[in-house]
């Protein structure tokens, strides 16, 4: 579902947007010196599915890994995407368990 949408970081809104048919996905952010607090997801329930969920985040965090910052999910289902995703776990800051 998401291999044809291209992944947008709205920095003006401070927010990462995935457009699928005529829904967007959205994931809001706050970045702060060299880390990104990932704060809110919100799918709308028409394209809302786990697959499609673990795609979108798996495509923001490797956004925000190309850039090599640090993650701080403060959301609880983009926490729960990072502690069944091992390889995600080395993006969180120094200090921070999930």
């Amino acid at each position: 579902m998401t291999e044809t949408a291209e992944l947008i970081d709205n920095e003006f809104l401070r927010q990462f947007e995935l457009k699928v048919e005529d829904e967007m996905a959205v994931i809001e952010y706050s970045l702060q010196e060299r880390k990104i607090f990932l704060t809110k997801m919100i799918i709308p329930e028409s394209i809302k599915t786990t697959d499609f969920e673990k795609e979108f985040l798996a495509l923001v965090f490797d956004n925000i890994k190309e850039r090599n910052i640090s993650v701080v999910p403060t959301s609880p289902e983009i926490a729960k995407f990072v502690r069944s995703n091992r390889k995600y776990k080395r993006m969180l800051p120094v200090g921070i368990r999930i």
